[in-house]
């Protein structure tokens, strides 16, 4: 027999790739932190030897869920500015609060809580935007997640940088060392949206990029405001002055995205553009609902993000992607606009190929690293279950995970952390809301 180390073996299990699949009584084999095998049960205990011998009778086992995009750290100002559309929400609820508390220990434990909520929820890969982005990156790898951290680049000053220069040069100092070859880090820029930046910093940006060979992703047409404010100001569409400097292209993670013309469309399409959809974010802040099933159509790469808890407020993946489903279905008038099968694609393998990891993660297959989710399905809410991806989809909830792996490393064991303190995280959590709550700004 051949040894592995960990042989897994759900009632179900979902590879993603091949698409509409569904494998009964099989196993999935790990060792050395990848998907070595995929195959019927009663042949993996013939083959293999496991370390670890896993099982989970009334379960689920899928890829672990990639959110495309959130701002991990922006978890400790959760509620803080609710129900105030983007526009006030920003200027008159966060931004006061960023530019007086953003530090490296503030970004620290915001991500810290964020990387353990979607631990808990089975999100194994994040996408994440924000301030300190080294301090997301070595977070992340203390806390045994794979991020694509995305570096900040605006115009004006912040804690962090104090103008584009000191941004991009910053940018490429975390590109080159110390992840250029980390098994759980990889980067990108992360400009924050068209009217963050001007058109000179744009092609600055864009040169930098392609002699970097990193992507780069960026709120765009987040809302109609921000789209009629730069036809006033600048007389252009903001796709229009990212069109102008050569950056729809397929390295462009296109967030948000809500506000697109068919011919944006069009151009989306040909060019390979990826779009982060985050459904709940664009309903809470009033954004409006982006055309989903039409980027399909196109056979445009549309993956989910969840964004900031400061705009969701959750970091909750299986929503979004059953919210993902529904406002498809109701947009477009067509109940199989966004199929089960569809979100689960989107919330995995489509969240993977648009950060440039298709080849490392997003399905179960050999040669790709473990990164795996169970949810288990015996539950009243989720039972009889006659499609279990239908089930998981459109019945299941966050406290529905069982279990988690990263590069085949047991994070979350039967709902139960293997390496978070979740009380003296709570603690710090509370102490930055004292923090918030009695700040004058």
């Amino acid at each position: 027999m051949q040894h592995c180390d960990t042989l897994i073996a759900p009632r179900w299990c979902v590879p993603v790739e091949p698409a509409n699949v569904v494998c009964s009584e099989h196993a999935v084999i790990v060792t050395d932190g990848r998907v070595i095998d995929l195959l019927p049960l009663a042949e993996a205990r013939q083959k293999y030897q496991p370390s670890a011998f896993i099982q989970k009778p009334d379960h689920i086992l899928i890829p672990g869920f990639v959110n495309a995009h959130t701002h991990a750290a922006m978890s400790l100002m959760r509620g803080m500015a609710d129900d105030m559309p983007l526009e006030a929400w920003l200027q008159e609820g966060i931004w006061p609060v960023e530019k007086r508390w953003v530090s490296a220990e503030m970004v620290r434990d915001g991500t810290e809580l964020a990387v353990a909520e979607m631990i808990a929820g089975g999100t194994t890969c994040f996408s994440d935007q924000y301030f300190f982005p080294e301090i997301v990156a070595e977070t992340a790898v203390d806390m045994q997640m794979r991020a694509m951290v995305g570096t900040p680049i605006i115009e004006f000053p912040t804690a962090w940088a104090a103008d584009a220069t000191e941004y991009m040069s910053k940018a490429s100092d975390l590109v080159h060392d110390p992840y250029a070859e980390h098994p759980l880090i990889s980067t990108c820029f992360a400009p924050h949206s068209t009217y963050a930046l001007s058109d000179e910093s744009f092609i600055e940006l864009r040169v930098l990029a392609d002699q970097l060979d990193v992507g780069i992703q960026i709120h765009l047409h987040e809302t109609a405001a921000e789209v009629a404010a730069a036809h006033k100001n600048m007389g252009k569409r903001p796709f229009d002055r990212l069109q102008n400097v050569g950056l729809i292209n397929a390295s462009l993670l296109a967030v948000h995205s809500v506000h697109m013309s068919d011919a944006e469309i069009e151009v989306f399409a040909e060019f390979g553009v990826n779009i982060a959809h985050c459904p709940r974010s664009n309903l809470k802040l009033a954004s409006g609902i982006a055309p989903v099933a039409k980027y399909l159509d196109r056979g445009i790469n549309v993956a989910i993000g969840t964004d900031g808890a400061a705009s969701n407020n959750t970091l909750d993946m299986l929503s979004e992607m059953r919210m993902t489903a529904l406002l498809a279905k109701a947009s477009a008038s067509e109940a199989s606009a966004v199929t089960a099968s569809d979100a689960l694609r989107m919330a995995t393998l489509n969240g993977a190929m648009a950060l440039g990891l298709g080849h490392e993660i997003g399905s179960i297959e050999p040669g790709k690293w473990a990164d795996l989710t169970c949810v288990d399905l015996n539950r009243i809410h989720s039972q009889p279950v006659y499609d279990p991806v239908s089930q998981l989809v459109y019945t299941a909830r966050a406290d529905q995970i069982s279990d988690v792996w990263i590069a085949g490393k047991h994070l979350l064991d039967n709902r139960q952390f293997a390496h978070i303190d979740t009380d003296n995280l709570l603690q710090r959590s509370n102490e930055w809301r004292d923090r918030f709550a009695t700040a004058q700004y």
